[in-house]
């Protein structure tokens, strides 16, 4: 049945970025860790001489996966949002009138006697937690950097979240300056944000404030 197939493919994917995610925030975590030297810190002094407390072939093979890890993320990525577009599409598409079974045997392939429908398909056996609608949220920004005792560390936010969510900012263009925006507009008051962590969609609250450090937040995003 290509809707199953379609499914099992999209689910297998998500396992293999959900893997990806999980080595992505381990680099981070060593990279990022107090006195490391993060993901683009200079390597040598302002001599040009190596620094003599990191280990710079180490760190170099970090970031250079890291930076493979990224493209094959994006890349497959890419693969599931048009995997779930067919899905959904075809959700969207199967109505009470045709029933769905139809549709669906008209797009299977070898299987024109197929007796489930796209539709029950995606009902049935959600792709995720949250179904269809949740996995096609994709994170556009990294907490790369997380200050200790700041708002955003107080408030649940961890060093490699993907923010998917940050108040009424989604994808798109001039990301920094809207999310520096929505932080100043609502300081004091709490932001409904959503993040991707270690490959799960967790809902947080984070709340704009002044505190000792720089910033409302006290953290740094990183846009993908």
């Amino acid at each position: 049945m290509v809707g199953a197939n379609l499914k099992s493919e999209t689910m297998k994917l998500m396992d293999k970025r959900s893997a990806m995610e999980a080595e992505m925030n381990a680099i981070i975590e060593q990279l990022c860790q107090p006195g490391g030297p993060g993901l683009s810190g200079n390597l040598v002094d302002s001599e040009g001489f190596p620094l003599a407390d990191i280990d710079i072939p180490v760190v170099r093979a970090q970031r250079h996966r890291l930076a493979e890890l990224k493209n094959d993320h994006q890349e497959i990525t890419e693969k599931i949002d048009v995997n779930i577009q067919v899905l959904h599409s075809a959700k969207l598409t199967s109505t009470p009138k045709d029933s769905g079974v139809e549709t669906n045997q008209n797009a299977s392939v070898a299987n024109a006697g197929a007796s489930a429908s796209l539709q029950n398909l995606v009902l049935r056996d959600s792709l995720s937690a949250n179904d269809v609608d949740m996995i096609s949220s994709m994170p556009f920004a990294m907490v790369d950097e997380i200050a200790d005792a700041s708002p955003a560390a107080e408030d649940g936010l961890q060093l490699g979240d993907q923010i998917v969510k940050f108040g009424n900012v989604k994808a798109g263009d001039s990301l920094l300056q809207r999310l520096a925006s929505e932080a100043q507009a609502n300081q004091g008051h709490p932001v409904p944000v959503i993040i991707m962590r270690q490959g799960a969609l967790l809902n947080l609250s984070l709340t704009p404030r002044t505190w000792q450090g720089r910033g409302l937040l006290g953290c740094h995003f990183r846009i993908m």
